[in-house]
């Protein structure tokens, strides 16, 4: 076999060593030129006009449960469900014999003791007028009957005040109607045994309501509470109504709720067309408007990792991290809070693994 040998000389090894030199540099280049840039943003501050939409529930503008407060038996009800009542209007008729027994009893003691009280007082006055001649009446039995006059008196003023408390518990037998408004619930009926204790006081007699006016009643989370104040009008839907309905708050209860941590907000609801039912189900549009202007960012700004919430804010090229508290959110933007300042900048698409003191490439 024939082996030959290839000799290079030294010009072309070193012809051979610059190009290479030139292809690794080239690399570097291309290398450096394709390095991702990160984008960025300037910090601004704006209002930011969100709308809450919330489950809410509407009930009567009053409404009461009416139950018995002697033990008795219906004697006659003059209304049922759905019965418009006004103010006073007798509702029902109870019955106890032993009240109309007490009643009576009191009455006899009562003119017994007027009788009483009106002969010692009587005896008193002539007794009086006679011991103004002097040595015709001691001044032990002036003294005597005027002791017996008070002592009458007194047992006189007892015997008006026991009657008084029988009449007025006769007064309970009649159950009358506390404001102008619409039978919504009845429990009995015709000789319905009723009481304050035992089975017959389960359930109240009646429910009234007032239902030409109606309360809207919603809960309103802890972070929403500081955008609403009497006033503002807001809308409202129910299920069963296409249309739109339109409120003013006009109660705001100033607590939160210990157990919901949310404020109690209520708006009045005219109802003259009883459209709306109590009891109905329905979501109210809250508008919650700013009043100052806050910092406002995209969502993807904020990182919310196991150290917290925080921004990265870009200083002289280098990577900043900033604590931060989060707002309100809508869409794609969000409200923080924080050591921050306009015109700041941060990173728009901001990541976890971005540390303190990195080179941002902008």
């Amino acid at each position: 076999m024939n082996t030959k040998i290839i000799k290079y000389s030294p010009l072309f090894l070193a012809a051979l060593f610059f190009l290479n030199s030139c292809n690794s540099k080239k690399e570097e280049v291309v290398t450096a030129e394709i390095e991702p840039k990160t984008e960025t943003f300037p910090l601004e501050k704006e209002k930011l006009t969100t709308e809450l939409r919330l489950p809410a529930e509407l009930t009567g503008f009053q409404q009461v449960d009416l139950y018995a407060k002697v033990s008795s038996f219906v004697k006659l009800l003059k209304v049922d469900i759905g019965t418009k009542v006004k103010k006073g209007q007798l509702l029902i008729v109870l019955e106890a014999p032993e009240i109309s027994s007490q009643l009576a009893a009191a009455e006899s003691r009562l003119k017994s003791m007027e009788a009483i009280y009106a002969t010692s007082k009587s005896t008193y006055n002539r007794l009086y007028e006679t011991s103004k001649v002097e040595g015709t009446i001691s001044k032990n039995d002036l003294e005597m009957a005027s002791g017996k006059k008070n002592s009458d008196y007194a047992q006189y003023q007892a015997a008006v005040a026991a009657h008084k408390e029988v009449a007025i518990m006769r007064g309970y037998l009649e159950i009358r109607a506390p404001f102008d408004g619409v039978v919504a619930a009845r429990n009995v009926n015709l000789g319905t045994y009723v009481g304050p204790a035992g089975k017959g006081s389960d359930l109240p007699l009646l429910t009234i309501q007032q239902q030409d006016k109606l309360r809207l009643a919603v809960s309103i989370p802890e972070l929403y509470t500081g955008y609403l104040h009497n006033g503002d009008e807001m809308s409202f839907n129910v299920k069963s109504l296409p249309e739109t309905f339109k409120a003013k708050i006009t109660r705001m209860s100033g607590a939160l709720d210990l157990k919901l941590r949310s404020e109690r907000v209520e708006m009045d609801v005219i109802n003259t067309k009883k459209d709306l039912l109590p009891g109905m189900v329905a979501e109210v549009l809250l508008p919650l408007n700013a009043k100052d202007s806050t910092f406002v960012v995209p969502k993807s700004a904020v990182v919310n990792s196991a150290e917290g919430l925080f921004v990265i804010k870009v200083l002289n090229h280098k990577a900043t991290r900033v604590n931060i508290k989060k707002g309100r959110e809508i869409d794609d933007k969000i409200e923080i809070f924080g050591d921050l300042n306009p015109k700041d900048k941060l990173v728009k698409i901001a990541s976890e693994e971005t540390k303190e003191g990195d080179t941002i490439n902008e």
